[in-house]
């Protein structure tokens, strides 16, 4: 069965408005949008405080409902003009397009007042929205990059201060014991963590002389061990900045990532300025 050309057209100028920056279309798009979100997260927020809900209650209720409609639409027509609808929807955007739609709509089957801390909940979930945010800040998409190209050097930093922790922790339980409220590993390792990260809550102090002398090594060894991973995705972040590109997203595959002067998908050869499926494999 042929496909209505007009059709891919409407189809494609759609995706093109609402996935797409580059175009003057889509950055309108993209700045009713975050005013959107930004508004819709002050409701919720400001829902949550009793004096203002006990007087305007009813007025964030409808703006509320408005912004649900409104992010209700903008979901199914992100859904409409993809290539692959389910890729989109079990993407981590697609996943969080929902959660900052669903909770509103399923208040709506949970009546009574038993129910109420449930609704709630269900109420709070509603802040995901802020979430959409990162979709259209071109800093983070360079921060995204850089913190997969340290993941594994982060992983071997976390693993090493999990390990000094456990070290640390277990010689503190020896050194103080339980009369100084180190009463199990656990709890000195936790104490091990506040201390190290530069926490300090207080809860646990130590009491003898070698265990302060401890505590002291732990103190200076945490100043150093914080500046590594800024280090590690400071470094990332240099060379995901050198490396530029575009928001472009390919219409075929839904790829990000492409230099300025791209012209096909270098994930699947589809032509990224033009008609769907022109000049690629897709």
């Amino acid at each position: 069965m042929a496909v209505d050309p007009q059709y891919v057209h409407w189809r494609y100028r759609l995706y093109e408005i609402i996935f797409e920056a580059d175009t003057r279309a889509g950055k309108w798009f993209d700045i009713f949008l975050l005013l959107a979100i930004v508004l819709s997260v002050l409701v919720v927020m400001l829902d949550s405080v009793a004096a203002i809900n006990h007087v305007h209650g009813t007025w964030l209720l409808v703006m509320e409902w408005v912004f649900t409609l409104l992010f209700t639409l903008e979901y199914f027509l992100r859904l409409i003009c993809v290539k692959r609808p389910l890729k989109y929807a079990g993407s981590f955007l697609g996943v969080v397009d929902l959660l900052a739609i669903l909770p509103t709509y399923i208040s709506l089957f949970v009546p009574g007042s038993q129910y109420f801390m449930v609704i709630r909940v269900l109420r709070v979930l509603r802040v995901f929205r802020v979430l959409k945010l990162v979709s259209y800040l071109g800093e983070a998409t360079v921060l995204t990059r850089a913190l997969k190209a340290a993941r594994r050097k982060i992983i071997v930093f976390l693993i090493t201060v999990l390990t000094l922790v456990v070290i640390f922790g277990s010689l503190m339980y020896l050194i103080e014991g339980g009369e100084n409220g180190f009463t199990s590993i656990p709890k000195s390792i936790y104490w091990a963590i506040v201390t190290m990260t530069t926490v300090g809550y207080g809860d646990i102090s130590p009491k003898t002389g070698m265990g302060q002398a401890l505590a002291s090594m732990i103190m200076i060894l945490g100043y150093g061990i914080i500046a590594v991973p800024t280090g590690i995705v400071t470094s990332e972040m240099t060379r995901a900045v050198q490396q530029k590109v575009t928001t472009q997203v390919c219409f075929e595959c839904m790829a990000e990532g492409h230099e300025p002067d791209a012209v096909f998908c270098k994930f699947c050869s589809a032509r990224l300025n033009g008609s769907p499926g022109e000049g690629g494999t897709g």
